[in-house]
């Protein structure tokens, strides 16, 4: 397969400076951000609602929404003229909320933003719809372009900004998208062009997560309940007797699909099973048990999937990992192993965005946009949601006819290592 390039078509003049103001509410987290062309983390708010949740045992949507509604652009004015005036002067009498704090951090003016992205799917209608509102009431106050990017594809190109520049993933990689609501194994060919090579069939690995924690009894915290589970996993258990549990099988041997509601089933069963409340040695055996389970199944999942593309002729030397589940160290260390094995003699670069660039967040959609923008390619303000939509229907930039006089994505929309407030503020 020819290598796509991300300046291909690009001739000579340099493209301008572009500056994005980005927002996220696909879930529970309320995301703002400011990103650049020179591949700059301005600013990377992230407002979590897992205190509102934990009681719910996962996202309540009208929960959901009626945070977003406090966090994003909080008091919304009706009049767009004072809404500018406010944002521009910084009034203090308004709360601070993800749009404010994002542009407050980045020191930039609001006029002087060069378009505004969102997330218009795929996530919770409703959570997408706060989003959405701010983002289109901005940029038709500011009158700048705007530019609805897919959740995923945002994940998928996360390490193109955050990868040193001789470290970035070269198309074709592999990409292993996998969070609350996904779980995908995909061949990136471009920015725009997506192939899903293997899916889950019932819930995806993240909900999984979730639901063994809860299982387990973890307390959700400030990290939510995979993160939580993932810490107690670690505890120190020498000179503690620690029960035996049997490894989970790996299901769908051969298939290149995933299914985890057999491996939640099978922890619940072990649970059910005690004729005794669970010490927390047992606990932890049962939370190591499915981490090594779930990793197990992504791992050969993955490497399946990268066997079946070299018998097919498809060379491809970067696996890109994202997606909150991503964030997972014992995982991120699985995977490496396992790509070592398979290919001992041409190692394959395993890659990773920062975990806190992992989870939702509102600079991989800025920065996900960032192509589109440069082309000229922009949405209506009429632009409507999509809260189900496949990573494989993306429309391809070059098919699309420049609405602007901006010139075609640049050579340097490419990683870098240098950016600042990359850690985000809650």
């Amino acid at each position: 397969m020819k290598e796509a390039n991300v300046s291909a078509g690009i001739q000579s003049c340099k493209p301008r400076h572009f500056t994005v103001l980005a927002v996220e509410s696909s879930a529970d987290d309320t995301c703002a951000a400011v990103v650049t062309s020179s591949r700059e983390i301005l600013s990377n708010i992230v407002i979590k609602q897992h205190d509102l949740h934990e009681g719910f045992g996962g996202i309540h949507p009208m929960v959901a929404i009626e945070g977003h509604q406090r966090n994003m652009v909080s008091r919304m004015i009706p009049r767009i003229s004072l809404f500018i005036e406010v944002l521009s002067n910084s009034v203090t009498s308004m709360q601070p909320t993800a749009v404010r704090r994002a542009l407050e951090e980045s020191r930039v003016a609001v006029e002087d933003i060069d378009g505004v992205a969102f997330t218009r799917g795929p996530g919770i209608g409703g959570c997408l719809s706060v989003g959405s509102n701010a983002a289109k009431t901005l940029a038709a106050a500011l009158g700048k372009p705007l530019v609805g990017v897919h959740h995923m594809q945002a994940h998928a190109l996360t390490s193109l900004l955050t990868s040193p520049t001789d470290e970035h993933p070269e198309f074709p990689f592999l990409t292993l998208l996998i969070s609350g609501g996904h779980t995908l194994l995909v061949l990136a060919t471009s920015l725009s062009s997506f192939r899903i090579l293997a899916n889950t069939v019932d819930e995806s690995v993240g909900r999984t997560y979730d639901k063994v924690a809860r299982m387990l009894r973890m307390p959700w915290g400030t990290k939510g309940p995979a993160a939580s589970l993932e810490e107690f996993c670690r505890r120190d258990l020498r000179g503690v007797h620690v029960p035996e549990v049997q490894p989970f099988a790996v299901p769908m041997h051969g298939k290149l699909a995933f299914s985890f509601s057999g491996l939640h089933s099978a922890v619940e069963r072990c649970i059910s099973k005690s004729e005794v409340v669970l010490t927390e040695a047992h606990r932890i055996a049962l939370g190591r048990a499915f981490q090594d389970g779930a990793a197990r199944q992504l791992c050969a999942k993955l490497v399946q999937c990268h066997s079946m593309l070299l018998r097919k002729g498809i060379e491809v030397r970067h696996v890109v990992a994202s997606g909150g589940v991503a964030s997972n160290s014992f995982l991120r260390a699985r995977l490496r192993e396992a790509l070592d094995k398979h290919s001992p003699e041409q190692k394959i670069s395993l890659v990773f965005p920062p975990p806190e660039l992992c989870t939702d967040n509102a600079v991989m959609v800025g920065w996900a946009a960032m192509y589109r923008f440069i082309a000229g390619d922009h949405d209506e303000y009429s632009v409507e949601l999509r809260s189900r939509w496949s990573i494989e229907t993306l429309p391809d930039i070059r098919s699309t006819k420049p609405r602007t006089n901006h010139q075609q994505p640049p050579g340097d929309l490419l990683p870098s290592p240098n950016s600042r407030g990359l850690l985000p503020n809650t």
